[in-house]
């Protein structure tokens, strides 16, 4: 796919300013399919590589970020003892953009509303470089993952069904 290169988005400005490298990339946006595993495909990218951003919510302790491979599905019993709480389950999609300012496909762990506990699945550091979302649907910044969980203050652990 080609360089992004439109107006930088809010990620991008945080990236810039935190001093993080990345790239970006851009795909064309399908309303019929949102998936991360089409992303992958238009970015040329192992859909091990790209992450998508799932915004959940605790029973005792509140909200929180999980970054997952695109292909991979989440264990709630996972991140809820990663996260140290009874339940976890996943916010109603109508409440993202309230939660998160960001709406569905393009929601990036960089630069939500709040800064909340981020968790980010153990394979990120596999690889060099990790695609998450740029903060708006047809955009990616590829960054590595490190750098990345290092400025979200994200915790790297084993959150998919296995």
């Amino acid at each position: 796919m080609k360089e992004h290169k439109k107006e930088k988005t809010n990620v991008m400005r945080l990236l810039d300013a935190a001093g993080i490298p990345y790239r970006t990339m851009e795909y064309e946006v399908d309303e019929h399919d949102l998936s991360g595993i089409h992303v992958a495909r238009q970015l040329g990218q192992d859909p091990d590589t790209c992450f998508k951003t799932l915004v959940l919510k605790g029973e005792k302790n509140g909200y929180l970020v999980c970054c997952i491979p695109v292909a991979e599905e989440l264990d709630l019993k996972k991140v809820a003892r990663a996260v140290g709480d009874k339940k976890v389950e996943m916010i109603p999609m109508k409440d993202l953009l309230a939660v998160t300012g960001y709406i569905r496909g393009g929601c990036s762990p960089v630069g939500m509303k709040k800064r909340f506990p981020t968790y980010i699945d153990e394979t990120a550091v596999l690889f060099e470089e990790i695609a998450v979302s740029a903060g708006m649907r047809g955009a990616q910044v590829i960054l590595n993952p490190e750098k990345l969980g290092e400025y979200v203050g994200a915790e790297f652990c084993d959150l998919t069904l296995s």
